[in-house]
C-alpha cells in the first residue's frame, strides 16, 4: 500500500496539474445544483448540462418542478441516461422539499440523502458546491485513483475510500482534492487508456509500475 508520505506528494503533482478544477455541472441556485448532480448519476456533465437550460426554464425552483407533469420532465432529460427514473425522482425530491423543508435545501448531509436519489456522493458534491462545507465525493474517477495508487484495497468500498482520503487529505482541502482528482481521472488517468507513459505522479503508481515496467 502507498504511504501517507507517497500518497500526498502524488495528490501535490496532481494539484499542480490541475490548479482550476471545479464542478463542470451548470447550475445558478443550489436546489438547480442538486438536480443536476442527481442527473448526473451514470451520465456525464457535458449531457447533462444540454438537457438543463430547457428543465431549468421550464421549471427552476422546487415549487414549479414539484408541480410538473412526469411527462413534461421526461421530455427535457430525454437524452440523459436513465432518464424516466430520474425524472420521478427530481419530481419527489422537489415535492419533499416544498413539503418538508420550506424549499429549502438541508444543509446536513443524513437529511439530504433523504431525498429520491440522493446518495452520499450527491450530498457531498451539493453541500460542497452550493454551501462550502468540506467533503469528498467518491464517483467512479476518485475512485478508480485511490485504487490505482494503492491507497485502498481493490475490493475496498466507496465509502472505505472516502474514509481513507478524509483520513489523510486536510480536511480543509478535502473539496478542492476532491475536484482535482476528478480531474485528474476524467482528462489523465482514463480508465481505458490512461497515460501513464507520460503520467508525472508514476513513480507513486502501482498501477502504472505494473502496467508500464519500460516506464
Amino acid at each position: 500500500m502507498i504511504t501517507k508520505k507517497n500518497f500526498l506528494a502524488a495528490l501535490k503533482i496532481i494539484d499542480e496539474m490541475f490548479p482550476d478544477a471545479k464542478g463542470e455541472l451548470d447550475w445558478e441556485t443550489p436546489f438547480q445544483l442538486l438536480i443536476a448532480v442527481i442527473l448526473s448519476a451514470q451520465t456525464t456533465d457535458k449531457g447533462v448540462n444540454k438537457a438543463t437550460p430547457a428543465l431549468f426554464a421550464k421549471f427552476p425552483d422546487a415549487e414549479k418542478l414539484a408541480q410538473a407533469e412526469l411527462s413534461e420532465v421526461e421530455a427535457c432529460i430525454k437524452t440523459i441516461g436513465l432518464y424516466r427514473t430520474k425524472a420521478k425522482n427530481i419530481i419527489r425530491t422537489a415535492q419533499m422539499l416544498v413539503s418538508d423543508f420550506n424549499s429549502e435545501l438541508p444543509r446536513d448531509k443524513k437529511t439530504l440523502q433523504l431525498l429520491p436519489g440522493v446518495g452520499r456522493k450527491t450530498a457531498n458534491v451539493v453541500l460542497g458546491e452550493a454551501y462550502g462545507v468540506p467533503g469528498i465525493a467518491v464517483d467512479t474517477h476518485v475512485e478508480r485513483i485511490s485504487k490505482r495508487l494503492d491507497l485502498v484495497p481493490q475490493k475496498a468500498t466507496v465509502l472505505e475510500v472516502e474514509e481513507k482520503l478524509m483520513k489523510w487529505i486536510p480536511e480543509e482541502d478535502w473539496t478542492q482534492s476532491h475536484h482535482q482528482l476528478i480531474f485528474f481521472g476524467r482528462y489523465h488517468c482514463t480508465a481505458k487508456k490512461p497515460q501513464c507513459e507520460v503520467c508525472p505522479v508514476i513513480e507513486y503508481c502501482k498501477y502504472g509500475k505494473q502496467h508500464y515496467k519500460n516506464v
